[in-house]
C-alpha cells in the first residue's frame, strides 16, 4: 500500500473518531465518496492499524444501531416541509414560523 493511501486512511479514521461523525460526514469533509471512505475504513484500515480499526468499527456499529433515529428525524422534517412549504422549519421542538409577505 502506498504512502498516500495509508495516510488518507489513517486521517479518515482519526477524523471519524475525533468528531464521532458518520461516514457521510467524513466523505463530505475529505472530498471522497461515501463508498470510498467506507471501503477504506473496512478493508484497508485493518491492514494498517488493528487497534484503530476496532475503535472505528465500534463507532460504525453504534451509528448503524441509531440510524433509524436519524432517519426518522430526517423523514419527519422532509414531510413537514412538503406539507407546509411556506413555513420555515425551526427544529423538532420549536413551532414553524410563517414567512411574512411584504
Amino acid at each position: 500500500m502506498n504512502y498516500e493511501v495509508r495516510n488518507r486512511v489513517i486521517s479518515m479514521a482519526n477524523l471519524i473518531l475525533e468528531k464521532k461523525s458518520t461516514v457521510r460526514d467524513v466523505a463530505k469533509e475529505v472530498g471522497y465518496s461515501k463508498s470510498t471512505v467506507h471501503k477504506d475504513l473496512r478493508e484497508k484500515l485493518p491492514l494498517i492499524d488493528e487497534i484503530l480499526y476496532q475503535k472505528v468499527c465500534n463507532l460504525l456499529e453504534y451509528n448503524k444501531e441509531i440510524r433509524h433515529i436519524r432517519g426518522g428525524e430526517s423523514t419527519k422534517i422532509h414531510y413537514a416541509l412538503l406539507k407546509f412549504p411556506f413555513e420555515k422549519y425551526q427544529g423538532p421542538l420549536k413551532k414553524p414560523v410563517h414567512k411574512q409577505d411584504q
